[in-house]
């Protein structure tokens, strides 16, 4: 929020810019706090993004198989970092358009860009929850179990936060286990773009950008999972997102 006065705006923000904090009694990791250039900011973000977005021209490929094996059925997607800007208007499209009763939470690092990245999900209508391999990891786990017993879905970006590009992470696979939801590998050619020169190489579709948005078998991990069974998982999660993927 907006600060009052010049000595308790200065208070305000350094508490902000710090860290996420820990409560010293029960040892829980806060995530970063918006301060108002951060949420000027992610209204501009979402301002742009819906104007981008609303130009796009997004086309499912070959998915009849996976989207008659999801159903009415929660899921968990698996996308790369560097596509995150397709995820809600693919589901607003593929997904909510013919199953408006669908929800969708999404995991995002606990940083100050996460803070930011959180407050344009809620405007797309996603619920975002906090956390990431590097910060609040169990928390934010048990924070996604809660909103899969209200019957959302879930987006996750198995490569993310920090990387390796196109390296999937045990998060999604654990998740999975957690929750009992199968796991749908999802990616997209992305035509006319914006590449960044950031770790994932994030791509910013340009408007009128035509993306061929695909998705692929799902993978199942079972609640009695062993480290050897969800090493498996993994791999075959890599192997299918891997196939999805063309740059």
């Amino acid at each position: 929020g907006s600060a009052g006065g010049c000595v308790s705006a200065c208070r305000v923000a350094k508490r902000q810019m710090s860290a996420p904090a820990r409560n010293r009694k029960s040892n829980v990791v806060v995530p970063n706090t918006l301060r108002w250039h951060g949420a000027l900011a992610a209204s501009v973000a979402h301002s742009v993004t819906r104007l981008f977005d609303s130009t796009w021209r997004l086309e499912l490929e070959n998915a009849s198989d996976t989207l008659a094996a999801i159903g009415n059925r929660q899921v968990i997607f698996s996308l790369w970092h560097n596509r995150l800007l397709l995820a809600p208007p693919s589901y607003r499209k593929f997904f909510l358009a013919c199953q408006p009763h669908r929800r969708l939470a999404a995991l995002v690092s606990a940083s100050k860009d996460g803070a930011i990245l959180a407050r344009v999900m809620e405007y797309h209508g996603i619920q975002p929850v906090l956390g990431s391999s590097s910060r609040r990891g169990a928390q934010a786990l048990r924070e996604l179990n809660s909103w899969a017993k209200r019957g959302y879905d879930f987006a996750i970006t198995p490569d993310g936060p920090r990387g390796p590009r196109y390296e999937v992470q045990p998060g999604a696979v654990m998740l999975a286990q957690i929750t009992g939801l199968p796991i749908v590998p999802a990616s997209a050619t992305v035509g006319w773009k914006k590449e960044f020169s950031s770790w994932d190489a994030f791509k910013l579709p340009l408007p009128f950008s035509r993306s061929q948005i695909r998705i692929g078998e799902m993978v199942h991990v079972s609640r009695g999972a062993d480290e050897i069974e969800r090493e498996a998982a993994r791999r075959t999660l890599q192997e299918r997102m891997d196939a999805l993927t063309e740059d």
